[in-house]
């Protein structure tokens, strides 16, 4: 369930400025969705598994306010990143 070293490495490059650039709010948010994916569909799977929802909310609650932040920052970057990863907004 939790994110392999090989993805995450992935997203990293995907996202960041090189491999090393785990820092940056583009590639948290990009993790952050893979980790929301996963447990979403986990979710869906166990639905009496209260503390899985409990962390997914969280996760969401952390994403949403670091693309609140992306979004006063770097507009054109805000809007590159919600394309890329296929969050409506």
């Amino acid at each position: 369930m939790a994110l392999t070293k090989e993805s995450a490495s992935q997203i990293v490059a995907k996202f960041g400025k090189n491999d090393k650039d785990t820092g940056a709010a583009e590639v948290q948010i990009a993790l952050l969705t893979e980790r929301i994916n996963q447990l979403t569909e986990h979710c869906k799977q166990f639905k009496k598994d209260k503390s899985g929802q409990r962390g997914l909310l969280i996760l969401v609650g952390k994403r949403r306010r670091m693309l609140k932040y992306i979004q006063r920052t770097n507009l054109d970057g805000y809007r590159k990143l919600i394309k890329e990863l296929g969050l409506r907004k």
